[in-house]
């Protein structure tokens, strides 16, 4: 027998898990913003902007301060034209930047590589990046107040061993323990009430062994992702530099991304890093799955998988709508939402509600669930990845808290939604549901 039951007093709050990498833009056309509105996106994560259709017009810092030899204190020296229309549209439409002090990833470099080089002067890169963050936060630079809280420096330093074959760093590993803790104290000292952190990890595969999940991701690359690790915390713990919040990235399992969750809070810890926020802020599942309801199950399954792991937030990589292989929330021919889009707006009623209800699944391994309350209201997710229905489940609720909807995520062709059904305890393969009560 199958059993979904619900506890009815909270154990936790429900976190901004449901956040997004770039979002649904190309150019300086905004006009899809509406969908992170209507899914209530709390969090979109500024890299990799800079490159592809965007013309090296946003975000990366070579893009806003284009001659390093210039003065940063100088308003002048900035370029904010395009990064004001993507930072403005976001918070507009509800959605606060994550962003990523930095560059966008040169895939090529190999052949050539132009702006991933450690920078000359890490003071004088700290003081550009001053620049940016006055820009947006206090109007400096005929800029904004904006309530942007997280400054990220850089993105995944560690991709790989050879720093000429690294499509993010070319230096050594020393280098950007030396830039952080230089960056990192400056503007932790500037800003004090903002969070300073980073680096975007490339990740903790190599914890898998070769039965565990993510198997085919162990070797010596991602030996050096924990190496890298470990030499980071201990060179910032010597230095006392600030880590407001460390952010990984895993392409792993569902199963795989809760041992990393715990491996990064435990290591941390460990460390004497006890306050410093955890944000998985790139993950995607099977992405060659895309544009399918079992991706939709994957994604919901993982967010609920993360409700129950030491995460601080979660950002999905990515919502563009561009011909990347990654962006799974958005059909590039249609700039219609994918079903994993809904997926999204289903776990805001989650997040909106707030506090995080005990949810245990009986006799259904591939079923994931999780709940939330908030004042007489109640939602419940459950995902279906198993490959198979379940029928006559039995779903017990908080005392005195009936059933009143339910919805699911469906596909018809190209045409993906949201729509209300009857629940009788059925739960067909590659199904999401939310159930209100």
């Amino acid at each position: 027998m199958t059993e979904i039951r619900i506890g009815d007093r909270p154990v936790s709050k429900i976190k901004p898990l449901h956040g997004v990498g770039q979002p649904p833009m190309r150019g300086i056309d905004t006009s899809m913003f509406h969908y992170l509105t209507e899914a209530g996106i709390p969090f979109s994560r500024l890299h990799d902007v800079g490159g592809y259709f965007a013309g090296n017009l946003f975000v990366d810092i070579p893009n806003i301060f284009r001659d390093f030899d210039k003065d940063p204190k100088d308003p002048a020296n900035y370029d904010f034209a395009f990064t004001d229309i993507l930072v403005s549209g976001l918070i507009g439409a509800g959605t606060e930047p994550f962003f990523r002090l930095g560059v966008t990833i040169e895939n090529y470099c190999t052949i050539r590589a132009y702006r991933i080089f450690p920078p000359a002067d890490s003071l004088k890169w700290a003081m550009i990046c001053e620049g940016i963050i006055r820009h947006y936060t206090e109007g400096w630079a005929d800029g904004f107040r904006y309530n942007i809280r997280y400054w990220e420096i850089w993105n995944e330093p560690d991709n790989e061993i050879d720093p000429m074959e690294n499509p993010m760093w070319r230096g050594t590993k020393e280098q950007f323990f030396e830039l952080y803790d230089t960056a990192a104290t400056y503007l932790k000292k500037c800003f004090p009430d903002l969070k300073i952190g980073g680096y975007g990890s490339c990740g903790f595969y190599a914890l898998f062994n070769a039965n565990a999940p993510g198997a085919a991701n162990v070797g010596a690359r991602y030996d050096y992702f924990m190496e890298f690790f470990l030499g980071f915390l201990d060179h910032i713990r010597s230095t006392g530099a600030p880590l407001d919040f460390f952010s990984w990235h895993s392409y792993g399992s569902i199963e795989g991304n809760r041992v990393c969750a715990h491996f990064a809070r435990e290591t941390l810890d460990k460390a004497g890093f006890t306050d410093t926020e955890i944000f998985c802020n790139e993950w995607n599942l099977e992405i060659g799955s895309k544009g399918t309801l079992y991706h939709a199950a994957l994604v919901a399954a993982m967010m609920i998988a993360f409700t129950e792991v030491p995460l601080d937030g979660a950002m999905f990589y990515d919502a563009q709508w561009s011909v990347s292989d990654y962006g799974g929330l958005f059909n590039p021919l249609t700039k219609r939402p994918f079903p994993a889009y809904y997926a999204f707006a289903m776990f805001d009623r989650l997040y909106r509600l707030g506090d995080a209800l005990p949810v245990t699944v009986f006799g259904a391994p591939g079923l994931y669930a999780a709940a939330a309350s908030g004042g007489d209201s109640g939602a419940l997710i459950i995902s279906n990845t198993a490959g198979r229905a379940f029928r006559n489940v039995a779903l017990s609720l908080p005392v005195e808290r009936p059933l009143k909807r339910c919805r699911e995520i469906y596909l018809n062709g190209l045409d993906a939604g949201m729509r209300d059904i009857e629940f009788k305890g059925n739960i067909g393969k590659n199904k999401v549901l939310l159930l209100e009560f």
